[in-house]
């Protein structure tokens, strides 16, 4: 890509900042930017996209190609598979050329008249980001709570809607999560808020219809700022649930769903290091626990009347090599989702355990999980199902007589033959000898070229979060054109069980980085990758992720694409002010600590960023991101630009009107993408 007749590069002004801790002195050239008032990180912004836009002019025609590729290939006039609920029937659909679905459903069969609970598309109109997190419908089926965010900041307002026509419901609560449940009585809801600075859901209040907010009675409020909370109702509809969570910590309230002006009980009191999951089936809570050391989490059963812990009794004890990860309660059936060998499994079970088997799947690297069950009373579970190769799947599987019934699979406009793709799963070796499992996927033809592919590399590994094998129709883009996509299954995820994560967190967070580039030098090693044609992508935690592999091995990688990257660790986990910080000490670890400000400093990308050379890079931000603040990867860049020693392009695209989630709508967000992908496939030519 040539950089000439360009604008030239935004150089930010160095404004000295010392930071001090432990007796440790840091100089922060551009803590300046740490606020988004100030006319001049706005104008300093806009010289970046200025810049960017310049640098890859020369793709526009790629951009452009690309996003009319990847929209094709969306059935413009899709809709979702409709599930049974309390009487109705529920849907979403899409309509041609919108960007927002409309959510649907229809009284008691599906030959029914339709009726709109809320077309989204209405409620963006002038808006340039709009994001609805939730839809609750009142027991009686005649109300709808919706919450509505059009800023990108993922604060939301929440509002109601009368489904009968004649019913005008004028309440409004401002400034909240989005989180709601409705009780019994069809009147009162709960919901939770944050702090205002922070952003951390910290507490619930009880509204009832035709109040005001401000008299809306405080029932909760969690002071630990290590936890969040959140609201939720069992899938018998007889309990709601408060739940307040830290990443190693769990505590319960249960409150019957027709008293809520009763007060909440516990079910277990928190401890440390003690998680726990629960709905309710007939006289018992089913609780999802890691209790009394069952790392990889067993299932346990308790008395609604006498629920603490030393009442728990064993359904499905721990296994040390499968990993429990979540449950779904059936009138005659229980269905675990499992991991053995970094591989999902459905397991269907008789209550009495003596029946049990599991859902066979397909392909060698896939993702499976289970759908939207709300109905207890039936023998059919919904599960969805994708692989590398394979379009997202709905099932519904008779659990009886083991018949499994496609519903829906999505479809790509133009034709996808599964056939023509190649899906494998092989195994890096780490620094330490860990074996490191890599999907991958390819164009059947294409090693005719061995030794000489581009692929572009995607990585995670944090919060437990597994990043499994999904189809994307906008990847074909990037596989037509003789990529192969692989996904490295690194520490610090949770695909091979709980101890995956926990070897990949706190004081071994470097095993994450030292995975990744383990699976690029394997990709090189065993020719699926030509050495100048590797690339790396990953977002938010991902992006703290590559920022420290390209500080570590700059050499490795050709070109990174890091979306909304958490780089400024030290920085950020030392200022409670920020959203999430207190929440994630558990996952990082507290700087405060001097063990954990070293084991930090020693890998945080902002901070080790240095005079050598380094990959071509695009790094997008959103100016309103609630989790991963713009001044993270400004600054970033901004070190970036004053202390490499080569003159790859170093790019920063700010989307001005969006948060951490990126353009809202299902065709304004492959724009980015698009832009991301030309950035990748310029480079391939040089």
């Amino acid at each position: 890509m040539s950089k000439t007749n360009h604008i030239n590069q935004p150089i930010a002004p160095i404004k000295p900042k010392t930071l001090v801790w432990h007796d440790n002195s840091r100089t922060d050239n551009y803590f300046w930017m740490n606020d988004r008032e100030n006319p001049e990180v706005i104008q300093y912004l806009e010289k970046e996209n200025a810049y960017k836009n310049s640098l890859l002019k020369e793709t526009e025609d790629l951009q452009a190609s690309l996003f009319k590729e990847m929209k094709e290939r969306i059935k413009e006039d899709d809709s979702s598979v409709p599930y049974f609920k309390n009487g109705y029937f529920y849907y979403n659909r899409f309509e041609k050329g919108k960007e927002y679905p409309v959510y649907c459903r229809k009284e008691g069969h599906l030959e029914s008249e339709e009726l709109i609970l809320l077309n989204v598309n209405d409620l963006a109109e002038g808006h340039e980001y709009t994001n609805v997190n939730a839809l609750a419908i009142s027991e009686n089926n005649k109300l709808l709570a919706y919450s509505l965010d059009t800023v990108g900041r993922r604060i939301y307002n929440i509002h109601f809607k009368g489904l009968d026509s004649a019913k005008v419901v004028k309440d409004q609560l401002k400034a909240v999560t989005g989180n709601i449940v409705w009780s019994a009585d069809n009147k009162t809801v709960f919901y939770t808020q944050q702090d205002a600075q922070t952003l951390r859901p910290n507490k619930v209040y009880r509204h009832v219809l035709g109040t005001a907010q401000e008299t809306d009675e405080l029932i909760f409020e969690e002071k630990d700022e290590t936890f969040t909370v959140g609201l939720k109702k069992s899938k018998s509809r007889e309990f709601l649930f408060i739940v307040s969570q830290s990443t190693i910590s769990t505590e319960y309230r249960f409150l019957p769903v027709d008293r809520p002006n009763e007060d909440w009980k516990i079910i277990q009191e928190r401890q440390d290091n003690l998680e726990y999951e629960v709905d309710h089936y007939g006289s018992n809570f089913i609780i999802l626990t890691n209790a009394d050391q069952a790392k990889n989490f067993k299932l346990v059963k308790t008395p609604i009347d006498q629920p603490e812990k030393e009442n728990w009794e064993d359904i499905i004890p721990v296994r040390e090599n499968v990993f429990l990860e979540e449950f779904e309660v059936f009138k005659h059936h229980l269905v675990i989702a499992n991991r053995f060998n970094g591989l999902q499994r459905l397991e269907i079970r008789s209550w009495d355990g003596e029946k049990k088997h599991t859902i066979k799947m397909e392909d060698p690297a896939y993702t499976v999980w289970i759908g939207t069950n709300p109905e207890f009373y039936t023998e059919v579970l919904r599960y969805g199902y994708n692989s590398l190769t394979t379009p997202a799947s709905v099932y519904d599987y008779h659990m009886e007589s083991r018949e499994k019934t496609l519903m829906k699979r999505q479809e790509v406009v133009g034709g996808h033959n599964p056939a023509d793709y190649q899906s494998e799963r092989i195994w890096a070796s780490a620094k330490d000898g860990t074996e490191i499992p890599v999907s991958l996927v390819y164009k059947k033809e294409l090693f005719a070229q061995e030794g000489q592919n581009p692929v572009l590399l995607y990585g995670y590994g944090s919060y437990g979060l597994s990043s499994d094998p999904y189809f994307s129709s906008s990847r074909l883009s990037l596989l037509d054109r003789g990529f192969v996509f692989a996904i490295a299954h690194i520490r610090g995820g949770q695909e091979l069980g709980r101890h995956w994560y926990e070897d990949g967190k706190m004081l071994k967070k470097n095993n994450t980085f030292e995975d990744f580039i383990a699976c690029g030098d394997f990709l090189i090693q065993e020719k699926y990758a030509h050495p100048s044609k590797l690339f790396a992508m990953g977002g938010s935690a991902g992006g703290l992720l590559v920022g420290a592999v390209i500080n570590q091995r700059p050499d490795l990688f050709h070109g990174v694409v890091a979306a909304v990257p958490f780089v400024d660790v030290v920085t950020t986990m030392l200022d409670e002010s920020i959203p999430l910080t207190t929440g994630e000490f558990n996952e990082w670890g507290n700087p405060k600590e001097k063990g954990y400000y070293d084991y930090m400093l020693s890998y945080s990308p902002y901070d080790n960023v240095k005079a050598q050379d380094y990959p071509h890079l695009l790094v997008t931000s959103g100016l309103h991101d609630s989790q991963v603040q713009y001044w993270e990867p400004t600054k970033w860049v901004a070190k970036l630009r004053a202390l490499r020693t080569n003159n790859n392009l170093l790019l920063l695209h700010t989307n001005m009107e969006a948060g951490h989630g990126g353009a809202s709508g299902r065709f304004n967000a492959l724009k980015e993408l698009a832009m991301e992908y030309a950035f990748i496939l310029s480079l391939v030519k040089n």
